[in-house]
């Protein structure tokens, strides 16, 4: 039976939401849109906000809580398919 690689899952996932969270709040930044969602995970990311200095804050956290999030869900696939 395959195995997922939970090191690499992991990054794969915190890159991913580190992006999607620098992105969001750099679009918040300029144009004003999705202000609300990036209040709403900012709730959560202490220092995200529609900034600069913000979106990266939310990098950094997202990309950690991304991560940890892979890491798990990878774990859990592989202990259920264990045989």
């Amino acid at each position: 039976m395959n195995r997922l690689d939970i090191k690499a899952l992991g990054l794969a996932v915190g890159i991913f939401w580190s992006l999607y969270c620098v992105i969001l709040g750099l679009i918040s930044m300029s144009f004003g849109c999705g202000t609300a969602l990036l209040e709403i995970i900012g709730s959560y990311y202490i220092g995200y906000k529609p900034t600069l200095l913000g979106s990266l804050v939310g990098g950094v956290w997202g990309l950690i809580d991304g991560f940890i999030c892979g890491a798990v869900v990878a774990w859990v696939y592989n202990k259920l398919t264990a045989t």
